[in-house]
This record gives C-alpha cells, sequence and structure tokens, in this order.
C-alpha cells in the first residue's frame, strides 16, 4: 500500500518532548508510514507464505545437546577424553578451552522423551515446547562460520560478521515497506532473564540497525523499564493543536528545503517527527495489556504479567503483530554457560519456554500463526567436552561453530517434522546442512522475496543480505 504526501502529512502534533523523540528515532531508525513511500515497486517476487515475522533471539548460544540433540550413546564415554579425536578433526578452539590439557567428553545430564506424532526427541528442561512438537520444526543441522559471540550474532543478524550491514529487519522493512502508519515496521524488545549467575552477552543496535540502507528501516528498540520509548509524553503546557501547528510550520520549511536541495535525509527527518507524534497515542495503547485476559495470561505464564518478562514480551510480540508490524526481534540474553551449566541453562529455559509456547498457541487461536513466521535459536552451538572441572552433576560448555539446533513454526514451515543430522557426537553434519546464509534466504522466501534480487548499491556492490556466497532455500521445510 502506497500513501500520496497528503495522506501521509496529515493531522497530528509537535513540541519540544516531539522534538527529543524525532531525534531518538533518527538516531535508531523509523520504519513505518514514511517506508512506504517509493516502496510500491517493491512486491513480493514469488508467492509469499508469510506476512511478518517474530525472531527470539538467544544471545549467548544455547546447548543443543541439553535441548535438541539427543545423543544417549555418549553416557557410556562420560569423561573420556577427546584430545586426539578433536586435534583429528581440526577442532578450532577458544581462548577459553585452548590451554586445557585434556577435553573430557560430557554427556547430558538430562533427561529427553519423544514427542508429537513426529517423535521429536526434547529435553526434559523444554516440558512446553514438548507440548507443542507437532507445531515446530527442528533443524538439527545449522552450522555457522564463526567461534565468538559478536561476530557470530552480527553474521546472524545482518548476514555478515563486519559491522556496518543491514539487518535482516531492515531488508525486509525496505523490501516490503510497513502494514501500518501508527508504528515502526520494524520492533526490537530487550527481555529480561531471572537467573542472577548468567552470563550476559553485551549486545549493540548493530544487530537490529539499518548499516547502509535508509536509517528509516533500523529497528526500534521499546524499552522494558521506564517509559516505552524516551520523551513519549507530551510537554506540559503544549496543547495537541499546539502540537500540530508547529508540526504543520516545520514540515513546510522542510518541504522548501527538499524542494532546494533534494537531499533525501530532510524528507527522512520529516517522516520522523510524523512517526513521533503517532507513537505518543499508539505506544500506550500497545503497552497496556489491562485488556488482555486471565485465560491468556495464564497461557503465557504468571510472569506474563511482569513487565520485561520474556511472557511479557512474548504477549508484547503478539500484539505488535496484530497492529501491522512486519518484524518483531526478541533479545534474550545468559545463555552463554561456559561453567554451571545445569544450573544456569535451566533457569534460562524456565525464562522462556512457556512464553513461546503460549505466543504459538496463541497466534494459532488467532489465526495468525499460517502468516506469521516465528524463529527460535542462538547464534551457534555448544562443545561435546566440558570447559573446565566435569562431574557427574556440573560441567560447561565452550562455542562450537559446526553444528547447532534451532526451530521453527507458521509462515508455511510443516510442524512436526526435524530436519538435517548430526553425527553421534554431536560434532560435524551429517545431512541436509543449513548455513546461515541458507537461513536468511528461506526467511525472505517466506515473504516472498528472491535472495538473489533483494539488493542496495552501496560503495558500487549491489548488497544482499545473504552476501555473495551461495545461498539456498530450505525447501525441504516448507508444507
Amino acid at each position: 500500500m502506497a500513501y500520496s504526501r497528503r495522506q501521509f502529512f496529515r493531522k497530528s502534533g509537535t513540541g519540544l518532548g516531539m522534538a527529543a523523540l524525532a531525534t531518538l528515532l533518527g538516531q535508531h531508525g523509523m520504519s513505518a508510514a514514511g517506508s512506504i513511500a517509493g516502496m510500491d515497486q517493491m512486491l513480493p517476487q514469488i508467492a509469499p507464505k508469510a506476512k511478518r515475522v517474530i525472531y527470539i533471539s538467544l544471545i549467548g548460544a544455547p546447548s543443543q545437546l541439553d535441548l535438541f540433540d539427543y545423543k544417549p550413546d555418549l553416557r557410556k564415554r562420560f569423561k573420556e577424553d577427546l584430545n586426539g579425536y578433536l586435534k583429528a578433526q581440526g577442532q578450532r578452539l577458544t581462548g577459553m578451552t585452548s590451554g586445557q590439557a585434556t577435553f573430557p567428553l560430557a554427556p547430558t545430564m538430562f533427561k529427553f522423551n519423544q514427542h508429537g506424532q513426529s517423535g521429536t526427541w526434547i529435553s526434559e528442561l523444554l516440558p512446553w515446547t514438548a507440548k507443542m512438537a507437532d507445531d515446530i520444526c527442528v533443524i538439527k543441522s545449522m552450522h555457522t562460520d564463526a567461534i565468538n559471540h559478536e561476530p557470530a550474532n552480527q553474521l546472524i543478524c545482518t548476514g555478515s560478521m563486519q559491522a556496518g550491514k543491514a539487518s535482516i529487519g531492515s531488508w525486509l522493512s525496505y523490501g516490503l515497506g510497513s502494514m501500518n502508519e501508527e508504528l515502526p515496521s520494524f520492533v526490537v524488545l530487550h527481555a529480561t532473564h531471572s537467573s542472577p549467575y548468567s552470563n550476559v552477552q553485551a549486545i549493540s543496535s548493530r544487530l537490529w540497525g539499518s548499516g547502509y540502507l535508509p536509517g528509516k528501516f533500523a529497528g526500534v528498540a521499546l524499552r522494558s523499564l521506564g517509559d516505552p520509548v524516551l520523551f513519549l509524553d507530551n510537554t506540559p503546557g503544549v496543547s495537541r493543536e499546539t502540537r500540530r501547528g508547529m508540526l504543520d510550520g516545520l514540515n513546510e520549511l522542510n518541504r522548501r528545503s527538499f524542494s532546494a536541495i533534494g537531499d533525501p535525509e530532510i524528507e527522512n527527518r520529516m517522516q520522523q517527527y510524523e512517526m513521533a507524534f503517532r507513537m505518543q497515542s499508539s505506544v500506550p495503547e500497545l503497552t497496556d495489556l489491562s485488556g488482555e485476559s486471565d485465560n491468556i495470561h495464564r497461557l503465557y505464564g504468571d510472569d506474563s504479567r511482569t513487565r520485561g518478562t520474556f511472557a511479557n514480551s512474548a504477549i508484547m510480540a503478539r500484539r505488535l503483530m496484530e497492529r501491522g508490524v512486519r518484524f518483531v526481534q526478541i533479545f534474550h540474553r545468559g545463555w552463554d554457560q561456559h561453567g554451571n551449566l545445569p544450573r544456569d541453562l535451566a533457569s534460562q529455559c524456565k525464562d522462556v519456554d512457556q512464553g513461546c509456547y503460549g505466543l504459538i498457541q496463541d497466534l494459532k487461536q488467532r489465526g495468525m500463526l499460517e502468516d506469521t513466521l516465528v524463529i527460535w535459536g542462538g547464534e551457534f552451538g555448544r562443545t561435546i567436552y566440558s570447559q573446565g572441572n566435569l562431574t557427574e552433576t556440573d560441567y560447561g560448555r565452550d562455542h562450537h561453530p559446526r553444528c547447532f539446533s534451532i526451530w521453527m513454526a507458521g509462515g508455511g514451515i510443516k510442524g512436526g517434522q526435524v530436519y538435517g543430522e548430526t553425527d553421534e557426537m554431536s560434532y560435524n553434519i551429517v545431512k541436509d546442512p543449513v548455513h546461515i546464509r541458507d537461513l536468511h534466504a528461506t526467511i525472505l522466501h517466506s515473504l516472498g522475496l528472491q535472495h538473489e534480487r533483494l539488493s542496495f548499491k552501496f560503495q558500487g556492490l549491489d548488497q544482499r543480505l545473504t552476501g555473495v556466497e551461495p545461498a539456498r532455500v530450505v525447501k525441504g521445510i516448507f508444507a
């Protein structure tokens, strides 16, 4: 849908608080009604299966061995030194384990059971996820190029380990435009974690930035504490009518400057002011969960009433989807278990397990799951050997880029299946490997975009989310 300039600059308002909010949007990107202009030519290139995406990013990398990649035969090899095996495999070691004299094999201490018609093996740490085994597709053959968190997170969020690239949400906003006028097309939520012991990785707006794409396509982060957006409230003593008049005058000056100079950033700035005003009314309504029923809160879990929790963020993601937001990314940190994994991984799983179940069931009962793609996963896997001391009840795992597990649901994905296989050590992939580039190509395909054709000219190169190396759509996971 494209809007004329007259329709776009409709009655709204401005003021000193508005200027501060517009500046904030300019710093972090704005991608709603303003992004619609010029987007009518960026139509889906193939029949889309999904209209929108919720990406649950588990920063720190969950252990595939303890959650989805069940290897029961390893239990009889407890504490076996894998030093020779790792050398033969050409293992890349991080600085955290490169000094170890031995690399004792650490099988999972958690029980697994088969669930759903597919018989998917799922850990006891994810009892709610197990209940929806027939709704999700578990991909056990993910792999990446990066072995440390910062480059790995940049790769999975932007398609490159180098900074300055556009994030996947920005690419979708650029390629498909917006489905709403009142909210950004790309929204970021930061969910809190409950464990005081979790090893929390630092992240930055590079993971949801627009890079070389115009700033209006960047993700806008809603805060989990305090005001959802800074400078959202009206300035005391300034009426809505006064704000509207100020904004109209400012827009007229900006339009004259744009006519004379033609700088697209002037137009972008006008769009940010308009979006800032609309968010003053749309964000408070969005974040007010008082109208959500008790049944919904029971579905997502008791902590869904507490702002900033994962369950609360999951409800927010559904509400954003209902309001036409194209891409919502929920970041949940604390998944980096180099030691005390049984304690800390159990806590992390408890944070997200029921919230994920509630989200999928809620989308399904509203008829939204079929055109909403949901992705769950981290940036790489964890090692089969223990980092540091190993006992029957305690161990840690280092980074492992050669294989890890994620799950996907909705958006045309066939639920109740497992895609890909790893070897008996959960070390190498033996069937149907899926690289990060393949995942990105598949996400774009689900929304009707061909990854080879979605590009943006920058520094003489047609930039793409999937880059210049080969990437394929994983068609085997679709229904």
